[in-house]
């Protein structure tokens, strides 16, 4: 018998054992993984379960992720990690440099890569069993709604990243945004947009961004998300478009996520607004019931707020900067219901820009002046153009070269010499010499 017909003999008898095999990264993996064919230890239970997390390397590079976030990369080493599929988990173990002592272990849900903070040793433990110290009594929150904690100051300054936010975000202080806004990208709604290989996998990085943006977000701050069902057209005439509720499905990630669902705003674009998508128009010329199909004029404003024990109230009493509070009231007319009448906006080089003044609304109404606020998915910038207007601070996460390009050209003429204060990461700054303080 060859040895390739003796591994095969073996992996049909003991499917649960670990196998080297050569496999392309699954389409769940992380966007930090190569994807190309090379040898990596595969979890035959991970591919027959269909995790996210099908690969050894992939759970030490989650663990990475999860360590950074402490300081504690350089701090530790990994034993070799483990799936558990009763339970569809990874578990990374921790170990001290120089010795097999283990000082702890990484728990990974399997099947959304997402760290499982209630089973995951905290940094404080592992810190206290590296130093030899006394191990830290478990810390019980103080649910009481009248306590009066300060809340915490961001000192982050105006900021761009060139870069996926799901990993961006690895690398910001814990609690260090205030306001969260974002319109994140449509799921193959139209060419610009066809980066996934499907719906699942959409969803899955939504959630991983989510997940790392609640680690970010201040305690009982808000994270608002402009979003819309999105329509598949058909291939070819013998086939039926499909919609997909995507707002919907972001709901139960948020929840998921520890966020409390707050409200369902609605933007209300003009009549005439929908109708270049073609919905509709069978019906208009035939008039036959069943075909009858609503022109879109709205999207969704979700608003959540990351969950905690204390009220609204707290953050707005213990805001550490209480001039800000006051200078921040709302004066005049405000939209007293949940439907914003706004124009859309466009942008030449951009297929999907909503408008200043929907980013406008959100942070005149969830943040307060000086607050930082955060768009994961900026595009040509334009939560950075609303919150210089507010009075507020930004920082802008974008993956794309070319819109970053735009952001560093079209900054000088919203935000002046102070472009020049701006910290640029992954892209180089503008040019502000011909700039006239």
């Amino acid at each position: 018998m060859t040895m390739e017909e003796k591994t095969k003999s073996k992996s049909s008898k003991h499917p649960e054992k670990h196998l080297y095999m050569d496999i392309l990264v699954h389409e769940y993996s992380p966007d930090y993984l190569a994807d190309t064919t090379q040898k990596r230890r595969v979890s035959t239970v991970a591919a027959y379960r269909k995790y996210a997390v099908m690969f050894v390397s992939d759970a030490k590079s989650i663990a990475l992720g999860w360590l950074k976030t402490s300081n504690l990369e350089k701090s530790v080493n990994f034993g070799l990690p483990e799936v558990d599929d009763r339970y569809h988990i990874w578990r990374v173990p921790l170990l001290k440099p120089g010795t097999n002592k283990k000082v702890g272990e990484v728990v990974i849900d399997a099947y959304t890569s997402l760290v499982t903070v209630d089973e995951t040793t905290t940094p404080d433990i592992i810190e206290a069993r590296l130093l030899g110290r006394n191990e830290p009594e478990t810390i019980v929150r103080n649910t009481n709604k009248n306590h009066s904690t300060q809340s915490i100051t961001s000192f982050v300054r105006n900021t761009v990243i060139l870069g996926d936010s799901e990993k961006a975000l690895l690398d910001m202080p814990s609690q260090s945004v205030d306001l969260i806004f974002t319109s994140p990208p449509y799921y193959n709604a139209r060419p610009e947009y066809e980066d996934y290989l499907s719906y699942e996998s959409y969803l899955l990085k939504m959630r991983r961004i989510i997940h790392n943006c609640h680690r970010v977000l201040g305690e009982g701050r808000f994270f608002v998300m402009n979003v819309s069902p999105v329509l598949i057209r058909r291939a070819n005439r013998n086939q039926a478009s499909k919609r997909i509720a995507v707002p919907f499905d972001m709901h139960k990630v948020f929840v998921e996520e520890g966020f409390d669902f707050i409200d369902d705003i609605h933007w209300v674009k003009p009549e005439g607004a929908g109708w270049a998508t073609g919905r509709g128009r069978r019906f208009a010329a035939d008039r036959q019931p069943l075909q009858y199909k609503a022109v879109p004029v709205t999207e969704y404003v979700l608003v959540y707020r990351k969950h905690t024990d204390r009220l609204i109230d707290w953050n707005i009493r213990n805001h550490p900067d209480q001039q800000a509070v006051k200078d921040s009231k709302i004066t005049g007319e405000y939209d007293t219901t949940n439907l914003w009448h706004i124009h859309p906006a466009f942008h030449p080089e951009h297929p999907a820009v909503f408008p200043i003044e929907l980013a406008k609304k959100v942070i005149k109404y969830y943040s307060f002046k000086n607050d930082v606020v955060l768009d994961p998915f900026a595009g040509t910038g334009t939560v950075g153009r609303a919150a210089i207007a507010q009075n507020r601070r930004f920082v802008l996460i974008e993956n794309e070269p070319k819109y970053i390009n735009i952001i560093r050209k079209e900054m000088p003429d919203w935000l002046g010499a102070a472009t020049k204060d701006v910290l640029f990461i992954g892209a180089q700054p503008p040019d502000t010499s011909s700039i006239l303080l």
